[in-house]
């Protein structure tokens, strides 16, 4: 019996050398109980066999990645480790004020560590390179940035500098 493909009108050939329930020209599949074509078939072209192989590959080296980065970032969280090693010694973390003499919320940055006994550093951003560089670096538009440790604040922020520097605070 000759069977011909109803997608291509392709004469099976006894020389052909796909399974009996394949297309060879157009690659389509039979249901192999009653000949009839199958509409969403695994098997395809091997271009389509490639490409499928291809992108779940690339699905599941993308989860993997996601899963990856997700423990990575979230490894301090579950271990227990403490962001600010510092607080652990009891010594005060570098905290350096970059600043201007005529800025109000930068004479109350200096006014709330010297109330507090916080030391610091403070480096000008009009009169050092230094400070003038340094405080671009930390993309600073405004005045004060706090530097605590790793921690930047942009701007007077009396409840963040609370946060940061309590166990160094004075004790009322």
């Amino acid at each position: 019996m000759t069977r011909i493909c109803p997608k291509c009108s392709y004469a099976r050939k006894p020389s052909d050398e796909a399974p009996e329930w394949q297309c060879p020209s157009c690659q389509l599949a039979y249901n192999k109980a009653s000949g009839e074509p199958v509409v969403s078939s695994r098997y395809g072209t091997p271009a389509a066999k490639n490409r499928s192989a291809s992108s779940g590959l690339l699905k599941w080296s993308g989860a993997l990645g996601v899963l990856g980065l997700a423990l990575f970032l979230g490894k301090p969280l579950w271990s227990g480790q403490q962001t600010q090693p510092a607080v652990a010694s009891g010594v005060q973390p570098q905290v350096t004020l970059y600043a201007t003499e005529w800025c109000g919320y930068c004479a109350a940055t200096r006014k709330l560590f010297e109330e507090q006994g916080i030391v610091y550093t403070e480096l000008d951003i009009e009169k050092t390179t230094v400070g003038y560089e340094g405080f671009k670096k930390l993309g600073g538009n405004g005045v004060p940035v706090v530097v605590i440790g790793d921690k930047v604040i942009h701007g007077y922020d009396e409840r963040a500098l609370q946060k940061n520097l309590t166990p160094w605070f004075k004790k009322s």
